[in-house]
């Protein structure tokens, strides 16, 4: 080619200035629609002055892929949707060495997490692994903000997100010198760690270390979110292992302190899933010389209810030892506990009571004083949870064990006792809650001065209830239950003359028990026979029915098996002497 006379060359010399002008007036209006979008209120950022761009000119495909980013802001989410071009543009910008650019991909993802109610396609995390790899601070900050507000609002796949290879460098943020950055990581991992599968990822990948190193940040919120995410982390039972082994226990001991109530609260719940395995107990009560006790005891009186309630828990779960409960019952706990059944707030009732159901566990050092004072509260509860699932099985258990002979007088006279009986006839109660009731008055039915107070009563909606329940075969612990209180009353001529106007249904229940698969429903049965045969009507009746032949035939069965078993000793025997 010849040399470009004077006119081609002013032609070519006057495009190239303006492919200048033009990339120029591009790049400004990048930079003017970044700083108008950073100016709005929605996002609040904080920067303090613009950066500039890079030199040189924008690659062709950059310079494509910004227009087509600014021609998307310029319509909006709601005009136009996320789509193939969209995505490749996301692409370019985020993979572009050029920092702007990088920037205007993690302010439009900022964005998106913002306005979006759908469901992110996952495509549109592959920019994300350049994003959050960045070595902007800005692009950064922006972009593991995002990253979280998307999981929070449901947008993203938990699960997802780790199979996309972004745990690694969400992780990686956590070591970053910017507390910005550092709390956005810590809340990603927050809430990733809701999941299982999840869980055992970030642990496997080294998660534990670098979030109890932040646990101890001088930033609360960065503290906040680390210690949260160690919470979700604890639901693991390999990753409390590890926590221990890592030196959390102190760190979150020592949290209980602080001045925050979220991170009180995280730092308690995730001391009393850790306490769920008894395991870890003897590691935990050596910090200080059971200084955790005493923080435990000190939250049990905080204001935030749902830090008391925590507290309540957190040492129910470290009280499964006696040795425990004995030191709790030392420090005089009992009064502040009883308190806590009288709170406002439900969640801390239930706690409490939860608690004072494993303090009454023997051996439990109440005297009669005590135990007076303990009914009076636990009465007061009944009557107002009257079908409170939690409340009835727990007063159920707690009164159950406080059952011993010295303490009868006063169960029985307290309104503990009654709330049981009307807890039995209530249709509203679940079967959980009415197997844990019967077995409860079961237990003190075994006393004569249960039996005898329960005669006095004649309480017929009580009888009747008792017979139905009984019959419920198909709720096997609640019908067993509700049939040893029967058997317990059957002892009393009285009683006796109630139950037979329900003679019917007391034959076919006890036939059931008599052909049931348990050998301690079929003792139940033949026991309850013994002593309702002891009235004529009901001996007469048994010897008229099909109980008769079952009896019989098991009377059959247990002769047989019993020379079956002297033939077997014997022959042993003689095997032991040939030796």
């Amino acid at each position: 080619m010849g040399r470009l006379c004077e006119r081609c060359g002013q032609l070519m010399q006057d495009f190239v200035n303006f492919v200048k002008r033009l990339s120029s007036r591009l790049v400004q209006q990048i930079k003017e629609c970044i700083i108008l979008i950073s100016e709005c209120c929605c996002l609040k950022p904080k920067r303090s002055k613009v950066r500039q761009l890079y030199e040189p000119v924008l690659q062709n495909h950059e310079k494509q892929a910004a227009q087509e980013f600014l021609n998307h802001m310029e319509a909006g989410l709601e005009e136009t949707p996320l789509g193939k071009e969209t995505l490749d543009a996301l692409k370019i910008l985020a993979f572009s060495e050029n920092a702007d650019l990088q920037h205007s991909a993690a302010l439009y993802y900022l964005h998106m997490s913002q306005h979006i109610n759908s469901q992110l396609p996952a495509e549109y995390l592959e920019p994300y692994q350049a994003l959050l790899q960045s070595s902007d601070l800005e692009v950064q900050q922006m972009s593991s903000l995002s990253l979280v507000n998307f999981l929070l609002e449901g947008n993203l796949n938990k699960e997802l997100v780790i199979q996309m290879g972004l745990l690694e460098p969400v992780l990686e943020l956590l070591e970053s010198g910017d507390s910005a950055v550092q709390c956005n990581s810590c809340a990603c991992i927050m809430t990733l760690a809701i999941s299982e599968s999840n869980r055992e990822a970030i642990g496997i990948a080294g998660g534990i270390l670098p979030l109890l190193t932040l646990a101890k940040s001088y930033d609360p919120r960065v503290q906040q979110n680390a210690v949260g995410a160690i919470l979700n982390l604890t639901r693991s039972e390999r990753i409390k292992s590890t926590l221990c082994r890592e030196g959390a226990l102190p760190v979150l001991t020592m949290l209980l302190q602080s001045a925050d109530s979220e991170i009180q609260y995280y730092s308690c719940a995730s001391l009393g899933n850790i306490a769920a395995n008894p395991e870890h107990h003897k590691a935990m009560l050596e910090i200080g010389d059971r200084f955790l006790l005493r923080m435990l005891l000190s939250l049990m009186s905080s204001s935030v209810q749902k830090v008391c309630s925590q507290a309540c828990l957190c040492l129910n779960n470290l009280a499964s030892s006696g040795e425990v409960r004995a030191h709790l019952l030392s420090t005089d706990i009992m009064p502040l506990l009883l308190s806590l059944l009288n709170s406002s707030n439900k969640e801390v009732r239930q706690a409490s009571i939860t608690l004072l159901c494993t303090m009454s566990h023997p051996p439990a050092n109440m005297d009669t004083v005590v135990c007076e004072e303990v009914l009076q509260h636990l009465g007061v509860l009944m009557q107002k949870e009257r079908i409170n699932p939690v409340v009835l099985v727990h007063a159920a258990c707690t009164i159950q064990n406080l059952s011993q002979n010295e303490n009868m007088q006063v169960i029985i006279q307290s309104q503990c006792f009654e709330e049981l009986l009307l807890a039995l006839i209530n249709p509203s109660n679940d079967e959980e809650a009415l197997q844990y009731v019967a077995s409860c008055v079961a237990e003190l039915a075994k006393h004569d001065i249960t039996r005898e107070h329960l005669v006095k009563r004649k309480d017929k909606a009580l009888i009747r209830c008792l017979v139905k329940l009984a019959g419920q075969l198909e709720h096997k612990e609640l019908s067993y239950q509700a049939a040893t209180v029967i058997k317990q009353l059957s002892y009393s001529g009285k009683i006796a003359s109630e139950l037979k106007h329900y003679m019917k249904e007391i034959q076919a229940y006890l036939m059931g028990f008599l052909s049931h698969p348990e050998l301690r429903f079929q003792q139940l049965s033949i026991a309850t026979l013994c002593t309702l045969s002891e009235d004529p009507e009901f001996s007469m009746a048994i010897s008229q029915s099909h109980l008769k032949e079952q009896l019989e035939q098991i009377r059959q069965q247990t002769e047989e098996t019993q020379a079956l078993l002297r033939v077997a000793i014997s022959q042993t025997d003689s095997i032991n002497l040939n030796d």
